[in-house]
């Protein structure tokens, strides 16, 4: 890809660019929306990503080119108010302006973009693109920041200038990810932590072809678990979010708030549980009992929270009635995208394939599936 990305910005500037920067997109294993709710989670970093190549220009016009459709935006960097809604672009510009925000001058600048990542599928194409704005363009102003303030302009992009109120996940997944690691979160500490990946096991992503747009969902599901926190707060000494709160307690106090906001939070309250548990059982060398959590993640996505859709339900039930199968669910915010599947190496290619075949034959749809490494963190190049 580096070697695309640079010939690339030759093809469309004239000249090789100053700085070449990489983020990679992500996968959610275990945890899913604990982020907002200052819980934790398992994820990795993946062997795909997002490169940028940028040189600084005369001017205040900046133009950036997107090297997998051919697609160019071009705007002032003084500039950026007016976003235009669902424009690729507001990922770059937002960026931009969450750094011009902390103080950081941004020159003028001519790039290309290109990735590897399939676009709303759940694996965080947005935030390798706003980390590797970020890297390259902090290269270019000369500014170094601690790696947590990097993955917080990422999502300040997401929630001011996008319009999804996401958390820190995608961002310290993408900067964070070692090889054949996972990386342990945790959202009120910002503490991070990387975990082996167990020996023998292998990751195959599908993609259920169900292609998703968070904004509206995603704030919806997140208002509900603040409603939750709130009523709990008011009840019980020393909640501040769910984090806060143990299963007993939540099932105590059910009936003092909407359904809803009680089935939303059974599932974060699970998952921070489901979190804990997977640790202590890759430890122990329990693969079969960790696969276990992630089916019962899974079915809480579908019970509970809702962010699931008859796609991946049957991507996940395919591939628990395929042999090497040891764990799947949804990965991601939800509402489509892909599955993620743990599954015994040796059986990883033929797994795929098989699953690819029965989800085409009872959808019609046919599935991006691939098998995915545990990868390096963002970088210069």
């Amino acid at each position: 890809m580096r070697k695309d990305v640079i010939k690339g910005y030759v093809d469309q500037y004239g000249s090789e660019p100053e700085v070449v920067a990489y983020a990679p997109g992500r996968l959610e294993i275990l945890g899913n929306h604990t982020d907002y709710n200052e819980g934790v989670v398992l994820s990795c970093a993946v062997d795909l990503g997002t490169s940028f190549a940028a040189s600084v220009v005369d001017g205040v016009t900046c133009v950036v080119k997107d090297l997998r459709d051919g697609s160019e935006r071009s705007f002032d960097i003084d500039s950026l108010t007016a976003l235009t809604k669902g424009d690729w672009a507001n990922y770059i510009k937002g960026t931009i302006i969450e750094m011009q925000g902390r103080g950081i001058t941004i020159p003028a600048f001519n790039a290309v973009i290109l990735s590897s990542i399939p676009m709303s599928a759940g694996m965080s194409s947005s935030a390798a693109l706003e980390i590797s704005t970020a890297y390259g363009l902090g290269k270019l102003a000369g500014v170094e920041l601690p790696w947590v303030e990097w993955a917080k302009i990422g999502q300040a992009c997401e929630n001011n200038c996008v319009g999804a109120r996401t958390g820190l996940l995608d961002q310290f997944s993408s900067i964070k990810g070692a090889e054949n690691q996972l990386v342990y979160s945790d959202f009120r500490s910002l503490a991070v932590e990387n975990i082996p990946l167990p020996a023998g096991t292998a990751l195959v992503v599908a993609n259920s072809m169900v292609k998703h747009d968070l904004t509206t969902e995603y704030n919806d599901r997140r208002d509900s678990c603040e409603d939750a926190a709130a009523v709990l707060a008011r009840l019980i000494p020393g909640v501040k979010t769910l984090r806060d709160v143990s299963m007993e307690q939540l099932d105590t106090y059910k009936d003092q708030m909407d359904i809803i906001s009680y089935r939303r939070a059974k599932h974060v309250v699970g998952e921070d549980e489901r979190v804990w548990a997977g640790i202590k059982r890759l430890e122990a060398g329990d693969v079969a009992g960790f696969g276990k959590l992630m089916f019962e993640s899974q079915d809480s996505s579908r019970i509970n929270f809702e962010n699931s859709c008859p796609e991946l339900d049957q991507l996940v039930a395919i591939g628990k009635s395929l042999p090497g199968a040891l764990g799947a669910r949804l990965s991601g915010g939800g509402f489509g995208g892909i599955s993620v599947h743990l599954v015994e190496e040796d059986q990883a290619e033929r797994y795929a394939r098989r699953l690819a075949a029965a989800y085409l034959n009872l959808t019609g749809k046919d599935p991006q599936t691939m098998i995915c490494v545990a990868g390096e963190g963002a970088r210069i190049l």
